[in-house]
């Protein structure tokens, strides 16, 4: 499984995926699945990959293949709709090469999800989530987030903390609580965890960073995340006596 949050803001663009892939427990391995394509100063693409692991490097390795080919590619669209309406292509193209019947009859789910983001020069930033099938929607003021994989467990920290105006450093620190939520609630999302902040008109191709297991910072805010909880719960006014029954 996997887990992976993206943010499109009023400062900017916050993307954090974890790295843990598993075929069964004894089966457990690390990949990247946060994927960047740019130009500086002209363009920044992100996409972030979950499901199938097969089908989704095969979809990252034809875009970044043909980024040096004549036809329509993420460093030449005019548009975020466009590159993710390629991508979408893409997902529906290798899933056309791998999905024969033999596959289909044996019950092997092929699918994979993406999560598209970024910006390019003379339009605003945008955030496409892009389902199976390779269509998709956009993320908006009142929904200005999105998530795929393993979500139920960070859904609600989000849910109750993140908004459009929230800021880039804070909606940071949300989506690395909503990861410590996930982690230790399932086994099947782990570190490393890759993150990227993109600020808006900036047209900066960041690097991004990889958190590692015992990393100082964020061992600190999950850490301060437990503790303020606890106290927080302890602070809460007493049930009344109804509630007992």
């Amino acid at each position: 499984m996997t887990y992976c949050v993206a943010m499109n803001l009023a400062g900017g663009l916050v993307f954090v995926s974890d790295s843990r892939t598993n075929a069964g427990v004894d089966h457990i391995a690390t990949f990247r699945k946060l994927h960047v394509f740019g130009v500086p100063g002209e363009r920044l693409i992100v996409l972030q990959s979950a499901g199938n692991l097969a089908t989704s490097q095969s979809v990252i390795s034809l875009l970044r293949h043909r980024l040096n080919g004549e036809g329509e590619h993420l460093h030449s669209v005019s548009s975020l709709f466009a590159a993710a309406t390629l991508v979408g292509d893409t997902v529906r193209e290798v899933l056309t090469r791998d999905g024969g019947a033999a596959t289909l009859t044996q019950g092997v789910d092929l699918g994979c999800s993406f999560l598209l983001g970024g910006q390019i020069r003379g339009e605003a930033p945008a955030l496409y989530n892009l389902y199976p099938q390779g269509n998709f929607i956009a993320s908006t003021e009142d929904t200005p987030y999105f998530q795929i994989g393993e979500s139920k467990y960070g859904k609600p920290i989000l849910d109750r903390a993140l908004s459009h105006q929230t800021t880039l450093q804070q909606a940071l620190r949300c989506a690395l609580i909503s990861f410590d939520s996930t982690i230790r609630s399932n086994l099947s999302v782990g570190m490393p965890l890759d993150l990227l902040v993109y600020r808006t008109d900036s047209l900066e191709v960041p690097t991004g960073f990889r958190v590692h297991e015992g990393d100082a910072y964020f061992e600190e805010i999950r850490q301060q995340w437990c503790r303020g909880l606890r106290e927080l719960l302890g602070q809460l006014p007493a049930p009344p006596g109804d509630y007992w029954g």
